[in-house]
């Protein structure tokens, strides 16, 4: 499948069909994902190169290869990679709905918030 860049590394996905979407993550050095959440789906993250800092909620907490990290539908969460390698994960999700549409944003480093009225 192909690459999708984005402003802060890319992703592929490695697999997908009825409750799940699998993918491949990497998250360039000195960049993080948006703080999020989502309402349909619960993510799994399981780091496999690289070290960064994970948010849930306002906990935040180091990670690094093998890290495996849960996060429920409706938690708030980010990946930071704070070192000058690649951060790469392989994110599980599950759920009824993998949409960007799903994404709701709190903050993010490249304007992708979008007011909801």
């Amino acid at each position: 499948m192909s690459i999708a860049q984005r402003p802060w590394g890319t992703y592929e996905i490695l697999a997908e069909a009825t409750g799940y979407k699998v993918k491949r993550i990497v998250v360039n050095p000195g960049e993080r994902l948006s703080l999020q959440s989502h309402h349909h789906r619960s993510e799994l993250w399981i780091v496999v190169e690289g070290q960064g800092i994970v948010t849930l909620e306002s906990k935040q907490s180091k990670v690094g290869y093998n890290s495996v990290v849960s996060i429920p539908a409706e938690m708030k969460h980010r990946m930071t990679n704070d070192s000058n390698a690649p951060l790469i994960f392989i994110e599980v999700q599950t759920g009824d709905s993998f949409e960007e549409q799903d994404i709701v944003r709190y903050s993010d480093d490249y304007g992708r918030i979008k007011d909801e009225k």
